[in-house]
């Protein structure tokens, strides 16, 4: 009578899971099988089953391509950009949140800096053209106020990578906090207590107790994070390129919008995505691999 009562209440949480478990199946391991037409030259008008089968001729191209070392050093550049400045933003602001003690101004200051992340991207880049446009932005009103002379942030090559990296930060940074600030409340505060008696300041407590408290959670987001390193975000790139910045800003994302959906090469653009998907996922296998050896759980 007890495993029955006990599986009635677990019956709940499995209908619970049911939407995920569904969203998953049909938009994530469903359109897998969609990877079998960068094996061909697909054609919607024939299908799967009735278009052309070329083997690897689409990877051939695809590597052999001029391109190709243009679009992996942007991708590459960008990605990297986002791990070394954007993933440690949130640990910090979080470790910083963590010190507050005054309850209302703690909560204030998390109300404000999670508002950005339910902003749309497309609000985002509108609010930086309005920003750092030389036709009346604020902060080259600003430069030129102090006696220096207009920038153009958002046509020179040499900004585009700060500009979108900086969107990034200002938009999620505060949302990302959430985990770790999560990780942060399961801390023992006798461990500080007992600190501070043995004579530890701030800083030593932050070293010696909150780091390693949400160590094994900045490993695992670290990990998830590699997973999508190739992801640069196809809306953010494709508002943000021009005619000026096309060098530096052209990316996987958004040669596959352009190959594949404006030219209607459905196979090609197929294999580029794939591309960007085992890539990802060597990364996550490494990583993890790294982490075990190192101590720490991993993912899997």
């Amino acid at each position: 009578m007890r495993q029955f009562s006990i599986r009635s209440r677990d019956g709940w949480l499995y209908l619970m899971l049911l939407p995920g478990l569904l969203f998953f199946i049909l938009f994530k391991y469903l359109p897998m099988w969609g990877v079998l037409i960068s094996l061909q030259n697909y054609q919607p008008a024939l299908g799967l089953w009735g278009s052309e089968w070329v083997g690897l001729a689409h990877y051939k191209r695809f590597f052999s391509d001029p391109s190709f070392w243009m679009l992996f050093r942007n991708t590459t550049l960008l990605a990297v950009y986002s791990i070394v400045i954007f993933f440690p933003m949130p640990i910090i602001v979080a470790l910083l949140l963590n010190e507050l003690r005054v309850q209302w101004f703690k909560r204030s200051i998390q109300t404000l800096i999670y508002i950005p992340h339910f902003f749309s991207i497309v609000v985002v880049v509108a609010i930086s053209y309005v920003l750092f446009t030389t036709e009346g932005g604020i902060i080259n009103e600003m430069i030129v106020g102090i006696g220096g002379e207009k920038v153009n942030f958002l046509t020179e090559p040499e900004w585009f990578r700060p500009m979108v990296t900086l969107q990034v930060v200002w938009k999620e940074t505060g949302f990302g906090t959430i985990i770790f600030l999560a990780a942060l409340a399961g801390v023992d505060p006798q461990l500080y207590e007992a600190a501070k008696i043995d004579g530890a300041n701030r800083w030593h407590q932050l070293c010696h107790i909150t780091l390693p408290a949400i160590r094994s959670t900045i490993v695992i987001l670290l990990i998830l994070r590699l997973g999508h390193f190739l992801d640069t975000g196809f809306e953010q790139m494709l508002l943000m390129i021009n005619a000026l910045n096309r060098d530096v800003g052209e990316v996987f994302d958004t040669y596959v919008y352009t190959s594949g959906i404006l030219e209607g090469q459905f196979s090609y653009s197929t294999t580029v995505g794939l591309f960007k998907s085992i890539v990802g996922l060597v990364l996550v296998v490494i990583a993890n691999r790294i982490a075990r050896k190192l101590g720490e759980e991993g993912v899997y």
